[in-house]
């Protein structure tokens, strides 16, 4: 099987090796380091294992068989690329999409419609999905989520988000208020059974009456509640999110609740009626919650993402598209969850004005966020090894050995895409 080089500035967890290799064969990184190592690797025939500076092949080629002692021969013929500034970093990982393409996740009716949603994503650089689920009848969600778990196991999607219908009335966003309902166990299990293993996460609301009960059920299940959709007080943020960490930590997981789009669709920050938002941002400064952003300068301020990053740090912030059909669209009107959203100048709202969703991919929000002033090695962290970590995904969301060879290649100049690899094969564009 060919080795794939790719040869530039690599984006790593712990920075940037300025002129460095990643190297893959099949659907595994074999190599990412410093291109003179490579080049002395090379020279001496094989890839070796050397501890914190650049990764050891796992197999050798000529049985495939891991080990931990020997490393990879490299062919004779292989051939280093030329010096380049391009920008390689890893495939991004959306926890929270709703669909592209034309295609809306949650109101697809064939596998096919969930496949041209996701290739939409891939060509632009998401090579890892959380296909997000809306608030919609139980029987249609059912339908959606067994829908989106034939796509999980095909390799299309990675992980589910159920969002929804356990939200409250008052926040609802461009969730359809027609089908939110009480938190109920019996429902809860219908929706999770529906989705086989796949689902990562449930939204509610805490202020709901008997969500407490439905969130212990959940994280008994092996989920994540996220905090969403709400117009809660601050005693029922921290109080429900206090209980749900004190769960996941009985049970021996290091999970933490996840806060949807922080800032839209619940109550205000006000210094006299605080509401949920300082309660989320406390817990997540204790490492007890995960807040995710829609940072398009749409949905929230650049400015005010920068305050809350420079605040936080990084490694408790994940960034999201929330993309809806309308991404890699044209303006028009566009289908999620059964309500009509309708785009002018690519913002998608409800009849009503209510924002409806994003229309930019992540790659979209990564480079906005980079130009707006936050490092780049912080923009992808928030965009790769947060969001794995949140839907329990080891294998993919940074350049290392051993991981699924999911890379981008981009300009210096304005992160343009040239290239997508997903699972060591190149995304036709």
């Amino acid at each position: 099987m060919a080795m794939v080089i790719e040869r530039g500035q690599i984006v790593v967890s712990s920075g940037i090796i300025d002129d460095g290799v990643c190297a893959w064969e099949g659907d595994e990184i074999i190599f990412v380091g410093e291109v003179e190592h490579f080049k002395a690797l090379v020279a001496k025939g094989s890839v070796t294992c050397e501890e914190n500076r650049t990764v050891a092949a796992v197999y050798r080629r000529n049985n495939k068989e891991k080990t931990s002692a020997g490393g990879a021969t490299v062919p004779d013929n292989v051939t280093l690329p030329a010096p380049t500034r391009n920008i390689i970093m890893p495939g991004l990982v959306d926890e929270h999409v709703h669909g592209g393409g034309g295609v809306s996740f949650p109101d697809a009716t064939t596998l096919g419609d969930i496949e041209r949603g996701a290739h939409e994503h891939f060509r632009n650089g998401t090579t890892s999905i959380g296909a997000a689920m809306t608030t919609m009848s139980v029987r249609r969600m059912e339908i959606t989520a067994g829908l989106l778990a034939d796509a999980a196991d095909k390799g299309v999607i990675s992980q589910i988000m159920i969002e929804g219908p356990f939200l409250s009335h008052q926040r609802a966003g461009a969730q359809n208020p027609a089908h939110i309902i009480e938190p109920s166990v019996q429902v809860a299990d219908r929706i999770i059974n529906a989705t086989r293993g796949y689902a990562y996460g449930m939204a509610f609301a805490p202020e709901i009456e008997g969500a407490d009960a439905v969130v212990s059920h959940i994280i008994g299940r092996g989920l994540i509640p996220t905090w969403g959709h709400t117009h809660c007080m601050a005693q029922d943020a921290h109080g429900l999110n206090d209980y749900a960490v004190g769960l996941l930590r009985e049970r021996g997981s290091a999970r933490v609740p996840v806060v949807n789009h922080l800032f839209n669709a619940m109550r205000e920050l006000r210094h006299r009626s605080p509401g949920p938002i300082g309660e989320f941002l406390a817990a997540a400064a204790r490492d007890e919650a995960m807040v995710e952003f829609i940072a398009d300068g749409k949905h929230v301020s650049m400015g005010l993402v920068r305050n809350i990053i420079d605040i936080l740090g990084p490694d408790r912030v994940c960034l999201i598209s929330d993309a809806i059909a309308a991404a890699g669209m044209p303006d028009g009107t566009y289908e999620l969850g059964g309500l009509q959203t309708n785009v002018v100048e690519g913002i998608a709202r409800l009849r009503g004005g209510n924002l409806a969703g994003g229309t930019w991919f992540l790659l979209d929000i990564v480079r906005a966020l980079y130009e707006s002033g936050v490092r780049l090695v912080d923009c992808v962290q928030m965009a790769t090894m947060n969001p794995a970590r949140v839907m329990g995904l080891e294998n993919v969301g940074e350049l290392a050995v051993g991981k699924r060879a999911d890379v981008l290649v981009c300009g210096s100049e304005g992160l343009d895409l040239l290239k997508v690899y997903r699972a060591g094969r190149e995304v036709p564009r």
